[in-house]
């Protein structure tokens, strides 16, 4: 390297060749830093497209299975000039040709999990090419450590393949290929630390405390019906009563329909324990069953039958018996004609009696009841109004209403 003394007598007796090297030094910063410039932006522009929308797993999973991957060349370089004897140009174009069919076979697999959510034989393709370039590699190692590491350069990034498929093929069909039966989870719900559920710690703690309640008043009814001392009756109605209390100070049961419905049919399951010995349920494929039909309902009176002909065709129409329900099924065809009400009143119709009682299933005296309740709510009552002012339409508590003695009221 010359020194600065050197450099100045340069400059002193060679000004001119001095401009130009000065020229030429310029003009090559300038392109450098233009070229660094577009590398820069070429950089940032695939690590926003292809980079940051990946998850960094991916992201790892990719650079990883690359180191792998040149290890894996590189053993393949040693290979080919070592026992194949290749050089020069030739070596450098043949090489890594296995290295480039598993990355081929890798990308069609890819695409044949996204349009076939299978990887195909190219997922098999992977492995064995995978498998054989790890073996070719190692057969030119010079030692045991280096023939291993050469063997498992490629199995590592096949594997971070294999996972990132695993992942992929999760994401699109939302199943995996095996569902194991001691994990954490179910550990975690067995020692009673999870809930298997997504409820909320205010969900699982009111069905905990309706659930003691339920248990409470079993076993008291239990007692009482068993002729137990006086002395275990009270302490059972004590628990009763403290679990009820509890519930109603922690669960809002007083003032909560639908915690008083779980309740309910919390209570009317544990009464009717016993009933479950004396069921009889139909096998569907068994072609002799013994099915039992159910009787045949009472017809219906002459003019409920004429109105419904005339305003109502092709619909099946319900008697006015009584029906006898447990607790948990009158719950649930409660809930039912409610959400019938409220889908009729969103479309601007005030349900009749009988529509109720055809629609859910339910007796007419019962489909009464729910719609003298329910009319009288802001959005029903406006209903009625209107159709009071608009049409003159008098609504006289049901569409129609009907006697005790089925007689037809009005057709209003």
């Amino acid at each position: 390297m010359p020194t600065f003394e050197e450099i100045a007598t340069f400059v002193t007796e060679k000004p001119a060749a001095t401009a130009v090297i000065a020229l030429l030094g310029l003009v090559a910063l300038g392109l450098a830093f233009l070229l660094l410039r577009i590398a820069w932006r070429a950089t940032c522009f695939l690590w926003r497209r292809y980079v940051t929308p990946r998850p960094v797993e991916d992201v790892l999973t990719i650079v990883a299975a690359s180191i792998a991957t040149a290890v894996s060349a590189q053993g393949m370089w040693l290979f080919s000039g070592d026992v194949l004897g290749l050089d020069g140009p030739l070596r450098l174009l043949l090489f890594a040709f296995i290295e480039v069919a598993i990355i081929t076979s890798a990308v069609r697999a890819r695409r044949n999990m996204r349009e076939n959510f299978s990887a195909g034989i190219d997922g098999i393709a992977v492995w064995a090419l995978t498998c054989l370039t790890a073996v070719l590699s190692s057969m030119d190692a010079r030692s045991l450590p280096e023939a291993v590491f050469r063997l498992a350069a490629p199995l590592v990034a096949a594997w971070l393949w294999e996972r990132g498929m695993a992942i992929e093929r999760h994401r699109i069909r939302g199943t995996g290929r095996i569902n194991w039966r001691l994990t954490p989870e179910r550990l975690l719900v067995r020692v009673g630390l999870a809930e298997v559920s997504d409820r909320t710690a205010s969900e699982v703690d009111a069905h905990r405390r309706l659930t003691r309640v339920a248990l409470a008043a079993k076993k008291a009814k239990a007692l009482r019906e068993q002729g137990a001392p006086e002395r275990k009756v009270r302490a059972a109605l004590a628990r009763l009563d403290k679990a009820m209390d509890q519930a109603v100070e922690h669960t809002g049961l007083a003032v909560d329909p639908a915690r008083q419905e779980a309740l309910l049919a919390q209570i009317a399951a544990l009464y009717n324990t016993s009933a479950l010995i004396d069921a009889d349920p139909r096998v569907p494929w068994e072609p002799n069953a013994d099915h039992r039909p159910v009787p045949a309902r009472p017809q219906l009176p002459p003019a409920l039958a004429e109105l419904v002909e005339e305003e109502d065709e092709d619909v099946e129409v319900l008697d006015t018996t009584p029906q006898v329900v447990d607790t948990a099924q009158r719950a649930a065809l409660m809930r039912a004609a409610r959400a019938y009400w409220d889908r009729q009143i969103a479309k601007g119709i005030v349900p009749r009696t009988v529509d109720i009682a055809q629609e859910i299933g339910i007796s007419l005296a019962t489909a009464r009841q729910y719609r003298a309740l329910w009319k009288l709510e802001p959005e029903a009552h406006a209903l009625i109004e209107a159709l009071f002012q608009q049409h003159g339409i008098v609504d006289t508590g049901a569409f129609p209403a009907i006697d005790a003695d089925g007689r037809v009221l009005t057709k209003s």
